[in-house]
């Protein structure tokens, strides 16, 4: 197919005919990864500008390397954390007018991509936007399930935890329903967005419900924005009813598999026994980091990168 969109905004621009392509290059990536030359000359001669506004050492080392493999030439321009909006729209205008063909944007602003992809000719990847959503994320997670699972359809996902603070839960929730998996969502009410049932998953406050039958289960990280705002009594009370551990994980199917965005933190999402099981395959979605991103900059190579 032709993808015919200039930038990566997030999955719910979407199609699951997109989705899929996206996967599928992600898989030839990773053959490309696999070689002892794992150079590609895909993005010999551009440019790809790494504008963190917003901390994330993963995320960060994904991108740089996955631009480096197709020969791109990387430069970082992590940012200082206030005065967004102006410094955005600046920096834009900086970047373009030297002429970088892809712009990696981290910001903490809900739309600050598409802000920014309106006022520059490259093509602007969405590495994170608030709480809005986390397309590169959530595609490596998808080729993770994809890889341990076959297919999507008819797949129950539960995905547990903080979903308010969560851009890459929301990210999932638009793509898998998409892909043809049942959703349901499970956490503390002061946890999950008010309208979260028009997404069209079903919603559990019982965590062994929504494990039940459930063929994959992706947790979300507490974030501090949670704690600091007192929307949970406490992270003890939070592991008593919504840490995946042996005692939840009774309810679901014995292949379950478990996964986490990262970085994780041991006992509170996730019991340390869980985590250092086989069901838990945070360390194959690390693995798919790299072939996604650089399946995400090959393909807007092909439409976008700089080119008018």
């Amino acid at each position: 197919m032709v993808f015919k969109k200039k930038d990566f905004f997030g999955m719910r621009d979407l199609t699951a005919e997109e989705i899929r392509y996206i996967l599928s290059t992600a898989e030839t990536m990773k053959y490309i990864l696999n070689q002892k030359n794992k150079k590609s000359p895909h993005l010999q001669g551009k440019s790809v500008i790494i504008l963190f506004y917003e901390p994330s050492a993963r995320a960060k080392l994904s991108y740089e390397m996955a631009a480096q493999h197709l020969s791109a030439n990387v430069v970082d321009m992590t940012m200082a954390t206030n005065d967004y909006q102006e410094k955005l729209q600046d920096m834009g205008q900086l970047v373009d007018q030297t002429g970088a063909d892809f712009i990696i944007l981290r910001h903490p602003m809900a739309g600050a991509a598409r802000l920014l992809a309106k006022n520059v000719s490259a093509s602007v990847v969405n590495a994170g936007d608030g709480f809005n959503e986390n397309p590169g994320q959530s595609l490596l997670d998808l080729m993770t399930i994809k890889e341990q699972k076959g297919d999507f359809k008819g797949l129950r996902v539960a995905i547990i935890g903080d979903l308010i603070h969560s851009r890459v839960c929301k990210s999932n929730i638009w793509a898998l329903t998409k892909l043809g998996a049942s959703v349901c969502v499970s956490g503390p009410p002061t946890l999950l967005p008010s309208d979260i049932q028009k997404f069209g998953v079903d919603v559990y406050y019982d965590a062994k419900k929504a494990v039940a039958g459930a063929d994959v289960i992706l947790t979300s990280r507490m974030k501090n924005e949670t704690k600091n705002k007192n929307l949970v009594p406490s992270l003890t009370e939070y592991k008593h009813f919504f840490r995946v551990d042996e005692n939840l994980l009774h309810y679901a199917k014995p292949d379950t598999i478990i996964m986490h965005p990262g970085p994780i933190q041991r006992g509170i999402e996730i019991s340390a026994d869980v985590i250092d099981s086989k069901r838990c395959i945070i360390n194959d979605q690390i693995a798919n980091s790299v072939a996604v991103r650089m399946a995400m900059l090959y393909i807007l190579s092909q439409i976008g990168g700089g080119l008018k």
